[in-house]
């Protein structure tokens, strides 16, 4: 885009040029005689050096101008510099991963393991989307805040992005876990997501991180695959201080999110977080106006928030530090202030994102990457999705049924029958299984062929799941030892039930066999 547009009649005269900009030579006005000649003028040099560009290089659009004098032959084409919109540098941004809370609605898969390091897929973790998804976009200043059960976040950290062949260049990966410090507020934990920032605030400030410019904010318990330097070149083209990146929604869903209404220029003029009843249908919105077909927008009247951040530095730590310095949470508190104060703006993401905060959504995202043409999946050469080389042999399927399925590395599968499931890492499926709808995570660790045979031959189940035993819509933890016989299909159709001692619960109508459970031989569930 071009800075000016210049446009000078024949013999038109100009001002002298002065060190502080053009004045009137003579005390003259504006289109009043200019006293002396073109040639080597010093008011023609200073605007034509100004406005000169490089006679090497071509101009597709813009404008020029051509001064003339009453002199014949004496005249100057001017031509304008052109100014090219600036470009994101990754390098100048940092990104934050929230580890999460308690992962209630994730229980309890989460029961030791925090929401980010629950596996997906077959063989990533949760926290591989959002860091794959940096890594692909050229950030490679990451920071990662833990709290809860972060032991095995922590440890695939280690093992997956702390120099196993990912080159982050001056970037790193840095965990910023929980801690208590001197002073009463010191002595809290996180609050929130805001005040989880907020208690690193001093990280931003340190004298290797000034050249920062702007921060994305992600959450460790999403699916999708997204380039976030196209999301922060809208940021800086708009100049916005913050954008949210934002889906469409239907009805069934728009109460589990943030919803935020724009105007006409993408500005948000209203956010609200999870609304309900009359406050939800206040936020209906006609979604054609962003490239939505008519009968899209019937289904999906609602603009949500992904969760997913970017900001300005100076702009982030001046809301967390002096202008809400006891907010405590984004969605719910600082972004609906700064709406009313600031200019935020909604980017609309246009490809597959899930929200994995539940049982049922965990499941069924889980089991969609199976379909013959799924809306997501982790193949793509171009921007690869990275996790922890675990160096597993080959899977080993001897005479077996597979239809539909995703089977991880490390396998067994003797004469069984895997229908519409995925089978996570070192799994174990013994003669006339048949594992219907089911998302097994795997196991951690082998056992021998003479330890499964001594197991067997005390009356014992060893790790994974015994012959003859038939699976259907069930979620199967790591490590768990299932034995032969077993019938889990919910023939109850219970919706929702708690059996600890038992070795399961079942959520949404899923049966969830717990991690290290024990199902002896012909139990039926």
């Amino acid at each position: 885009m071009d800075s000016c547009c210049v446009a000078l009649k024949p013999n038109s005269q100009l001002m002298n040029a002065r060190k502080t900009g053009f004045g009137n030579g003579e005390n003259g006005f504006l289109g009043e005689r200019t006293r002396g000649s073109l040639n080597n003028s010093v008011w023609v040099n200073h605007l034509a050096s100004s406005l000169r560009t490089d006679n090497n290089k071509k101009i597709k659009t813009g404008a020029f101008a051509v001064v003339t004098s009453n002199t014949p032959r004496e005249a100057m084409t001017l031509q304008p510099r052109r100014v090219g919109k600036q470009r994101v540098d990754p390098k100048n941004v940092a990104s934050i991963i929230l580890g999460g809370g308690p992962g209630t609605h994730l229980f309890p898969l989460t029961k030791r393991a925090a929401t980010p390091a629950v596996p997906v897929g077959g063989c990533y973790k949760l926290i591989d989307i959002p860091m794959s998804n940096c890594i692909n976009s050229g950030i490679n200043k990451i920071f990662v805040l833990t709290q809860f059960n972060s032991a095995s976040l922590n440890r695939h950290l280690a093992r997956t992005y702390y120099g196993n062949g990912i080159n982050f260049g001056d970037g790193f990966v840095e965990v910023l876990a929980a801690t208590q410090t001197s002073g009463e507020a010191g002595k809290k934990w996180f609050q929130g997501t805001a005040d989880a920032v907020r208690q690193f605030i001093w990280v931003f400030e340190d004298a290797k991180n000034r050249n920062i410019e702007n921060i994305i904010i992600l959450c460790g318990d999403h699916l999708y695959r997204m380039d976030y330097t196209e999301f922060l070149q809208n940021h800086v083209d708009s100049n916005a201080d913050i954008t949210i990146s934002c889906v469409t929604v239907d009805n069934s869903r728009a109460t589990d999110f943030g919803l935020v209404k724009t105007d006409d220029r993408g500005r948000i003029v209203q956010f609200a977080e999870k609304p309900k009843d009359a406050d939800l249908k206040a936020m209906q919105t006609d979604t054609t106006l962003l490239g939505l077909s008519p009968q899209e927008a019937m289904t999906s009247p609602y603009i949500a928030s992904m969760g997913v951040y970017a900001f300005k530095t100076d702009v982030l730590l001046k809301l967390l530090r002096w202008r809400f310095p006891t907010s405590n949470d984004f969605g719910s508190e600082i972004i609906p202030a700064a709406v009313m104060e600031h200019d935020v703006r909604a980017y609309v993401f246009r490809d597959y994102w899930e929200d994995i905060g539940t049982i049922k959504s965990f499941y069924e995202a889980n089991l969609a990457l199976t379909e013959e043409f799924p809306k997501f999946e982790f193949y793509d050469p171009k921007t690869p999705f990275y996790t922890s080389p675990l160096f597993l042999p080959p899977t080993k399927i001897d005479n077996c049924r597979i239809k539909d399925a995703i089977i991880s590395h490390g396998c067994f599968l003797r004469e069984c029958s895997v229908e519409h499931s995925i089978v996570g890492e070192r799994s174990r499926l013994d003669y006339g299984v048949e594992l219907q709808d089911t998302v097994m995570l795997g196991a951690d660790y082998y056992q021998t062929e003479s330890e499964i045979a001594s197991l067997l031959a005390e009356g014992k189940v060893p790790i994974g799941i015994g012959r003859n035993t038939k699976i259907r819509n069930c979620i199967i933890d790591k490590n768990a030892k299932i034995g032969k016989d077993v019938v889990i299909v919910n023939k109850d159709d219970v919706e929702e039930a708690d059996r600890p001692e038992e070795g399961f619960y079942i959520r949404s109508g899923i049966t969830i066999i717990l991690e290290k459970a024990t199902i002896e031989d012909g139990t039926v569930i």
